[in-house]
């Protein structure tokens, strides 16, 4: 049976199917059934069927990340909740992408420079607009795999061997990780973070009229703010005791963000994490019919599929068009076209990976489902969904910007991904398991990360907490 209904009908169907209950085999029960050749509990043919798909898709669970300088991280802590990274000293890293929040900003699109607050009710800067893309969550983004990073892949490579960024030739050398390369360039945007000539600001803003490609000057911009206050000064010779202060550049920044982000934001002890090690009583009956169905009918494993839970390739999927656009096309954004040129990744978006999924929302590129249960449900029948779109779930600001119109409409159909094209027919109960499932994938470590905030940073500017 298909049934069509609206992001508000979602909870109703969720209790109705009745399928959180457990069955046979209980969450937690751990009795029962014998041991296979790996030592794994099988309970029934729910586990010996859910564990010959974990071993056909190579799964592993997420192992701890030992940072090991101590003093590195510290250093990437206070400058991930510093606002002296922006060019009006009013935004920090933490700001779209605080732990009270997923590791995001609990909003469909971010207010960049200039706005005041945090979170849904966080207010636009005057006459600024919406950031053009959500602001994605930064769970588990120190693993190895990671290849490929930010909504239209602009920023790929592998550590000490190529980087693919905006930067081109003036990326530095020495950046120990991509998540480090990804963090050297909000600070660049005059939306995100520099600010741009003209605006009000506090404290003087040297770094607004630097022209937008003069990437080192920005960064030797800043790098001076940040020597020459003492903490900052003693921090860096703490966090890189073999450099003197001439040679730090604004790469030892980034890497000390990305160290602090891996220790505080990687996560390794959701249900299905410890399914996979092989403690086959962490996942309910739901649950692991959910499993099956995200590696089966659902064909969700073809994107989300690894350890990571993301082929961190770009896809069109039809996402409903919202919000500001981007650049020449506002306002559509036609994601990763922008960057290659090429028509077949004309409204392509990279894949996001699910871990903690529940906690990041919004969803999509620019956040246009509101709640999980809509994004998931957005994959089941992608043009149908894109052209009933609800533009109630939306902020009231921006409710009527989503783009709608036939033309536009039939330009996303032309370069749908085939994965999505063909709709997928889930019953009320098979949905409801799929989304248990997904639920599945939280550490509930994860869920309060209030302790990551700190009372202070060098610079003395307030932390919102």
């Amino acid at each position: 049976m298909k049934i069509k209904f609206t992001h508000i009908a979602l909870t109703g169907l969720l209790l109705s199917s009745g399928c959180a209950v457990e069955g046979v085999y209980g969450s937690g029960s751990g009795t029962g059934g014998k041991a296979d050749d790996s030592g794994r509990i099988i309970r029934g043919p729910l586990d010996q069927e859910l564990y010959d798909v974990i071993d056909a898709h190579g799964l592993r669970a997420m192992q701890p990340i030992d940072q090991g300088n101590t003093a590195k991280v510290e250093l990437g802590q206070m400058l991930f909740f510093d606002n002296i990274l922006s060019g009006n000293e009013d935004i920090s890293c933490a700001t779209c992408h605080h732990p009270s929040l997923g590791s995001s900003d609990g909003r469909a699109l971010p207010a960049g420079t200039g706005g005041l607050g945090l979170g849904a009710d966080r207010e636009l800067g005057a006459d600024r607009p919406h950031i053009a893309r959500n602001a994605p969550d930064v769970f588990n983004r120190g693993e190895p795999e990671w290849f490929s990073l930010m909504w239209d892949g602009r920023i790929a490579g592998i550590p000490g061997q190529w980087f693919e960024t905006p930067a081109g030739e003036q990326l530095p050398e020495g950046l120990d990780s991509i998540l480090a390369a990804q963090a050297m360039f909000p600070v660049t945007s005059p939306d995100e973070m520099r600010g741009t000539s003209g605006d009000v600001d506090l404290y003087g803003n040297e770094l607004a009229d630097i022209d937008k490609d003069a990437f080192q000057v920005i960064w030797d911009g800043l790098m001076e703010r940040l020597l020459a206050l003492p903490e900052y000064e003693e921090r860096f010779a703490d966090a890189y005791p073999e450099l003197e202060q001439e040679d730090l550049g604004f790469e030892h920044a980034a890497n000390a963000i990305a160290a602090f982000e891996i220790d505080a934001f990687s996560f390794t002890n959701s249900p299905w994490d410890q399914y996979i090690a092989g403690d086959s009583s962490a996942l309910s009956e739901s649950e692991m019919r959910g499993a099956l169905l995200f590696y089966g009918e659902a064909r969700c494993h073809n994107c989300h599929g690894g350890s990571l839970m993301t082929d961190q390739q770009t896809h069109n999927i039809c996402a409903p068009q919202v919000g500001p656009g981007k650049g020449e096309d506002a306002p559509l954004d036609l994601g990763r076209f922008a960057e290659t040129g090429e028509e077949e990744d004309r409204f392509a978006f990279r894949t996001p990976p699910l871990r903690n999924v529940e906690l990041s929302g919004p969803y999509m590129h620019d956040g246009a489902y509101t709640h999980l249960e809509a994004a998931v449900w957005h994959h089941l029948d992608v043009v149908g969904n894109m052209r009933d779109y609800d533009t109630s779930q939306l902020p009231e600001d921006l409710q009527d910007s989503f783009v709608g119109d036939q033309e536009s409409l039939e330009q996303m159909r032309e370069t749908i991904d085939p994965v999505v094209a063909t709709p997928i027919d889930l019953s009320p109960d098979e949905f409801a398991d799929l989304m248990e499932f997904m639920r599945a994938l939280t550490d509930p470590a994860a869920r309060d990360l209030g302790h990551l905030v700190p009372d202070s940073v060098p610079s003395g500017h307030p932390v919102d907490r």
